[in-house]
């Protein structure tokens, strides 16, 4: 056990692998670190003042140029935070993370902490805020990010593509734009990739779980907001031909994750294919130790309406389950310019430049 991890510990430990069995449908909720031993796991509160997130995000907002609480709408809650590189430029990729928190916790002020790794490579990073439950609804957090998009759209003109990233309920909301009718916003923003991580794409089984108490969703919110439920309707977006939509998700995630997550890209790939174009299959082999795929679909041919979809906007859907890390690592891990993740968000970035 890492030193001074025992002062940190839950009252909850199991062992064993199963989940504590206080929470319900605790599948869904990893509201605490996982720590896998030879002879247990270890469920650890996430929060800590003095984790690994909070620490990066004061660093970033004390050695990188930065303009904080940026209203991008009227609310007290619509604001970000916006990182610059040291070089100025008008040109440059926006990075927009949405953080986690079951939509019930979480802020944007303890989840900067890829700021340093993406700003040392020439990105700008926007850090968005969007009121959480019981405050704000599902829909009004549906809005606020789409709204925060055209925000920074409109207040950056110039941008090299808007890529949108989220962790487990930022990863929902992140799957949401996919959704957006942007006619009703007039603008049309650059987006260039999109970033799922850990996230939950069907909302209908969280309904009658205590996760359900402070957001109060009916049948209809759930329905409504679920992202898998409606690819099949999503207008054609503004982006580029094969824009990226990677699903990815922690080796150590629940099963639950695991399940939406696969389930997601399934959908995806469903969305996309049609017998009369051509799907070409390969892995990735920078990423070898991680289970992927990647399906890219061809332009221009005859589809079905369920297929046309995908292919008219030109997405390009992958999976991966990244080993070693748990629904927690997977995005803390972003201090680091080495981490497996940082390094498919720099690839993302760049191979579109």
């Amino acid at each position: 056990m890492p030193s001074g991890t025992t002062s940190h510990l839950s009252a909850a430990v199991r062992v064993g692998a199963g989940l504590p069995a206080e929470a319900t449908s605790a599948e869904h909720l990893p509201l605490r670190r996982v720590l896998q031993t030879a002879q247990n796991l270890l469920y650890l509160d996430l929060t800590d003042s003095d984790s690994p997130a909070s620490a990066a995000t004061q660093k970033a907002r004390a050695t990188r140029r930065n303009q904080l609480d940026v209203p991008y709408g009227d609310g007290e809650g619509e604001k970000l935070d916006i990182y610059f590189p040291d070089e100025d430029s008008k040109a440059f990729p926006l990075f927009l993370f949405l953080h986690g928190g079951y939509w019930q916790s979480g802020s944007k002020d303890d989840s900067a902490f890829m700021v340093n790794p993406l700003t040392a490579q020439g990105i700008v990073v926007v850090i968005v805020a969007y009121d959480i439950a019981p405050k704000g609804t599902l829909d009004q957090m549906v809005d606020q990010v789409t709204r925060s998009v055209v925000f920074l759209q409109r207040r950056y003109p110039s941008n090299e593509g808007i890529y949108l990233c989220g962790h487990s309920a930022g990863a929902h909301l992140a799957a949401m734009v996919l959704l957006a009718r942007w006619t009703k916003h007039g603008v049309t923003p650059n987006l260039q990739g999109f970033l799922l991580v850990s996230g939950i794409y069907d909302l209908e089984p969280l309904i009658a779980t205590s996760q359900n108490d402070p957001l109060r969703m009916t049948l209809e919110d759930a329905q409504r907001n679920s992202p898998q439920r409606h690819l099949d309707v999503v207008p054609a977006q503004p982006v580029a031909p094969a824009c990226p939509v990677l699903v990815l998700v922690g080796q150590h995630d629940s099963p639950e994750f695991h399940r939406q997550s696969k389930e997601f890209y399934e959908v995806l790939l469903t969305a996309s294919y049609d017998p009369g174009f051509s799907i070409m299959w390969s892995p990735l082999p920078r990423y070898s130790a991680q289970m992927s795929w990647t399906c890219w679909c061809t332009r221009g041919l005859p589809v079905t309406p369920e297929a046309e979809t995908l292919l008219r906007v030109g997405w390009k859907a992958s999976f991966q389950q990244l080993r070693g890390v748990d629904h927690f690592d997977i995005i803390e891990n972003l201090t680091r310019e080495d981490d497996v993740l940082t390094q498919i968000i720099l690839k993302t970035v760049f191979q579109k430049l």
